[in-house]
């Protein structure tokens, strides 16, 4: 190497060497100094090479585009650089994350965080790069934006608390339901906090006479004018008028005699009998509904379908042969219940599903009261339940989706683990703690689902 420089360096400055003796040249390339000076001029060079090459990664780095993906404010977000393309670049620091609400870590080259809000900003991504200590930092430019949380572009505008059947925009209860419990939640949606509009939905439940108890559930046509008050009449009405003790006996007696038939009276024919005459003794309270909600439009001076509702309701009663569930159902809302022994999902009730949504009906039509009004009444026996649940159609929509999962237990493991916490909101209803579960419930109501800002209701029996 010595030689080599040293001829270059004669070479250089015209220095033959052949005018001088081999023993002059042996002497140079011997010489202390020489071999000293050769080193350094060799390092020099090799050090320049090396800054070269360290500002021609560090220019290629700056140039390579790197696209972080959109954040959105109040949900974790997480973006792993990939440096294997520049093994000898690191990065020190992200200058303007604090802005974001986001941390970067420099050992793995990690940002991650919560953004708090919606933002727009150019982060300075310093990095170095080769891997002599005195690596020069340099700055790269990369954009970040965080979109706003879908929940902030709903606004929440109170409802009109002194207009025309006016309605708080969110209800709860919670207490005993025969020998079980029960908690129900209902809230309104986003459609209607948007634009300061009342929550059409409502739900009713009351202990009646001779140990009979009911749950109903309503959801108030959200083209009705006033199908608030529509839902609020069906669900109290119904309930109401079942609270007589001669029909509630009748109705006893003719479940036991249903369900515990005697040998003289084990026909087919009594049987049916007695199905017919539960079922007329249900029907002639949702008759006297339509009457009340048809007398009420007339008194108000406006139309019936300015009424339109939906109606679930279950009659209850626990016999010494088991739970009687007595159902009934007019629209989009399903009554399900849940066994253990064996483990059975069941829905009770029949949907009025169109195709986009056409199939609906509303207590309020006349046309109901046909022939075909019969299928919408159910009479079950259980010998014990775990769960009895009646929801709306805010809650179907975006949890269950189609009729078909009503009765697939995959898909009401998903709804209880939902319950549970397992969500985005980490919002919990723990039934095992009755104390303050109904705000739980409503607050778990709260949940996002794209597409769905319908009001919700949900009523279970555990």
């Amino acid at each position: 190497m010595v030689e080599q420089f040293l001829q270059q360096l004669l070479t250089e400055f015209n220095i033959a060497t052949s005018k001088y003796s081999d023993n002059t040249i042996s002497r140079l390339l011997h010489h202390a100094k020489i071999n000293e000076l050769t080193k350094s001029i060799t390092a020099a060079k090799k050090q320049a090479i090396n800054i070269f090459q360290m500002y021609s990664v560090s220019e290629a780095f700056k140039d390579t585009p790197i696209i972080l993906p959109n954040a959105t404010a109040k949900q974790a977000y997480s973006f792993q650089f990939d440096l294997s393309a520049f093994p000898h670049t690191r990065i020190r620091e992200i200058r303007l994350l604090d802005k974001v609400g986001l941390a970067f870590d420099p050992v793995t080259a990690q940002i991650t965080g919560v953004p708090m809000v919606a933002i727009t900003v150019d982060l300075q991504v310093v990095f170095t790069c080769g891997q002599d200590e005195d690596q020069a930092e340099d700055i790269k430019i990369i954009p970040l934006i965080v979109n706003a949380d879908p929940k902030d572009l709903w606004l929440n505008k109170p409802s009109n608390k002194s207009a025309l059947y006016a309605k708080e925009d969110s209800d709860r209860y919670a207490g005993t339901f025969l020998d079980k419990r029960i908690v129900v939640a209902s809230q309104r949606g986003r459609s209607h906090a948007h634009e300061g509009s009342f929550r059409d939905d409502h739900f009713y439940t009351k202990p009646l006479l001779l140990g009979w108890e009911i749950i109903a559930v309503a959801d108030g046509a959200g083209s009705a004018k006033f199908s608030r008050e529509g839902s609020r009449i069906a669900t109290t009405f119904i309930a109401d008028s079942f609270n007589d003790e001669g029909v509630l006996k009748e109705l006893s007696d003719r479940c036991t005699e249903y369900f515990t038939p005697t040998e003289e009276h084990s026909t087919e024919e009594q049987a049916l009998k007695h199905k017919s005459a539960i079922i007329n003794i249900l029907y002639k309270s949702v008759r006297s509904l339509h009457t009340a909600l048809s007398n009420f439009a007339t008194q108000e001076q406006v139309q019936l379908k300015d009424l339109n509702t939906t109606l679930i309701f279950a009659l209850v009663k626990k016999f010494e042969y088991g739970y009687v569930v007595l159902t009934f159902g007019v629209g989009d809302c399903p009554i399900n219940v849940i066994t253990e022994n064996p483990h059975e999902v069941k829905l009770l009730n029949q949907l009025d599903i169109g195709e986009f949504g056409g199939g609906t009906r509303f207590i309020t039509m006349p046309e109901i009261f046909t022939n075909e009004i019969v299928s919408r009444f159910a009479i079950h026996r259980f010998s014990d339940f775990s769960k009895l649940v009646l929801m709306t159609d805010g809650i179907y929509d975006p949890k269950f989706i189609t009729e078909n999962k009503l009765e697939d237990k995959a898909a009401w493991d998903m709804f209880w683990a939902d319950l549970a916490g397992e969500n985005e909101d980490q919002a919990k209803v723990d039934f095992l703690q009755p104390n303050g579960i109904d705000q739980q419930l409503l607050s778990w109501l709260d949940f996002w689902s794209k597409g769905n800002h319908d009001d919700r209701t949900l009523a279970i029996i555990y």
